[in-house]
């Protein structure tokens, strides 16, 4: 009866041992390489929103861009960036 419980109790342990590596892991690494990318954002850089919005950086401060998309400037706060536009190209 004890080996019964033994039993169930590993099995749970592996379905949490591979969700953890199959969903939270990559999740982890993914939202690493975001911040990483939004702490490396610089003027020049042509970027794309989590909007969709496509445009130029002018100015970056610790919290936020200003980006100008065609003939407006628009400041958005970097949790906004999304992507680099040339990453986009590439990926094409």
């Amino acid at each position: 009866m004890g080996g019964d419980g033994m039993s169930s109790l590993i099995m749970l342990g592996l379905m949490v041992l591979v969700f953890w590596f199959f969903m939270i892991r990559p999740q982890m690494k993914k939202q690493k390489e975001l911040k990483k990318f939004r702490e490396a954002l610089a003027k020049g850089d042509h970027i794309v929103t989590i909007g969709g919005i496509h445009g130029k950086i002018l100015e970056v401060t610790d919290t936020t861009v200003l980006v100008q998309s065609d003939n407006t400037k628009l400041r958005f706060d970097k949790s906004a960036i999304s992507q680099s536009s040339e990453d986009q190209i590439v990926n094409k």
